[in-house]
């Protein structure tokens, strides 16, 4: 066995395996990506300092390394190269080696956090190694999505003002402004500018505040249950389902009822 044939069934083994070593790996990678996101809050608040510009490089660089490995790992590269996360990891990259060109596109780190928790291999391996991950998967699940999208929606407010709005200084200006347009609060100390910045609150406005409710509403008022069914082992029902609607044995969901 070459050493190069060695390096790609190692790697392979620790992006797709089932042993110990594999799992640490990618539970190694998860707080990589989460600590990339709490880098990017943290800078919004050291903007133009010179550790921070040297901070984003040394992490691009970690990036670039893992996402190699990654690819070199994958049995059908052509595939994972015209993915959406892999697209979003090449902007998070060249957004961190290359600040100056695209700055504005650094809050598409979070996208890595959230395809990572996504994957297959992760949640098996949350799923077999916490009994509390188990019981709570679903509420964990939309927290996420709620969150990654709250993130998203402050990030392209602040990347999209903070150089010309005086008004939005740091993260916690953006989080502010977002938080009260997607309730509907709306104070109105803090606007957007320009007429980017008034189709941007046009856009959270219209599509946002949606958005953002419906995520709500799943999350403290799911509309499935899991309940495995004893004949089919369906798992998902409705909250007030009698029978199973897969093959109609009768369901003993324990619920209070539905308005």
């Amino acid at each position: 066995m070459t050493k190069t044939n060695y390096l790609q069934i190692t790697l392979r083994g620790l992006y797709f395996g089932a042993d110990q070593r594999a799992r640490q790996f990618r539970y190694s990678l998860l707080a990589f990506d989460l600590a990339a996101i709490v880098l990017f809050l943290v800078s919004s608040f050291a903007e133009g300092r010179w550790w921070i510009v040297l901070l984003d490089f040394g992490l691009g660089a970690l990036l670039l390394i893992e996402f190699s490995a990654r690819i070199y790992a994958e049995n059908d590269r052509r595939r994972h190269l015209l993915s959406f996360a892999t697209l979003a990891d090449v902007l998070v990259i060249s957004s961190l080696l290359l600040p100056a060109i695209l700055e504005n596109f650094a809050f598409l780190r979070v996208f890595r956090a959230l395809r990572l928790l996504r994957s297959y291999h992760l949640l098996r391996d949350l799923r077999a190694d916490s009994d509390w991950f188990r019981l709570h998967e679903d509420v964990i699940q939309r927290t996420l999505n709620l969150g990654v999208f709250i993130f998203v929606v402050t990030s392209s407010v602040y990347v999209s003002q903070h150089s010309t709005n005086p008004q939005i200084v740091n993260y916690v200006d953006a989080l502010y402004f977002t938080i009260t347009t997607l309730t509907t609060t709306g104070f109105g100390d803090i606007t957007l500018q320009g007429p980017g910045g008034r189709l941007l609150s046009v856009l959270i406005m219209v599509v946002g505040v949606g958005l953002f409710l419906r995520l709500l509403q799943v999350l403290f008022r799911p509309n499935k249950v899991r309940y495995e069914c004893d004949d089919c082992g369906l798992v998902l029902h409705d909250a007030d389902a009698v029978h199973c609607k897969h093959c109609g044995r009768v369901l003993h969901i324990v619920t209070e009822g539905t308005a």
